[in-house]
C-alpha cells in the first residue's frame, strides 16, 4: 500500500453524480487502493454483512477503513444504515469509520449522528480536499 493511508473507503449516497465528484476528490487526494461506491445504503450494509460471513483474513483485507455516508436517501436512509451497521460485529464496527457526508445542516440531524460512537466527523457535500488532508492526520 505504497504511501497511502488507507486500503478501501466506501462511497454511499443515491446521487451518483456527488459518488463520482467525491470518487474524483480521493483518487486526487490518493489516501487509498480501492473505492466502493454504492448508490443505496441498502446494498452498502449487504456488502458489509457478506463481508462478515468470509473468514476473518479476507474480509479485513477488503473492508473499508472509512465510510461516506449521506443521510437523505430512499428505501434506506443514513440512519437506518447507521442502526444496521451497530448490529455487525465489533471487528467490523472498529475496522469501519464513518464521516457523514451529507447537504442536511439541521442541527438535530447533526446530534443524531454524534449518538453513534462509530461515527467520527460529520461533514458537508461536496468532499473537500481540505476534509481528506485531514483525514490524513
Amino acid at each position: 500500500m505504497e504511501n497511502k493511508k488507507y486500503y478501501a473507503v466506501m462511497l454511499i449516497d443515491d446521487n451518483e453524480i456527488d459518488n463520482l465528484i467525491n470518487k474524483r476528490m480521493i483518487e486526487a487526494a490518493e489516501i487509498c487502493e480501492k473505492i466502493y461506491t454504492h448508490t443505496g445504503a441498502r446494498s452498502a450494509i449487504e456488502f458489509l454483512n457478506n463481508m462478515e460471513k468470509i473468514s476473518e483474513d479476507i474480509s479485513l483485507e477488503v473492508l473499508p477503513n472509512i465510510i461516506f455516508l449521506d443521510i437523505d436517501m430512499p428505501l434506506m436512509d443514513g440512519f437506518q444504515f447507521l442502526d444496521q451497521f451497530d448490529s455487525l460485529s465489533d471487528k467490523i464496527k472498529s475496522h469501519c469509520k464513518i464521516m457523514m457526508l451529507t447537504s442536511s445542516i439541521n442541527p438535530k440531524d447533526v446530534n443524531r449522528a454524534k449518538k453513534y460512537a462509530f461515527v467520527k466527523d460529520y461533514l458537508n457535500k461536496p468532499l473537500s480536499k481540505e476534509a481528506l488532508q485531514k483525514l490524513n492526520k
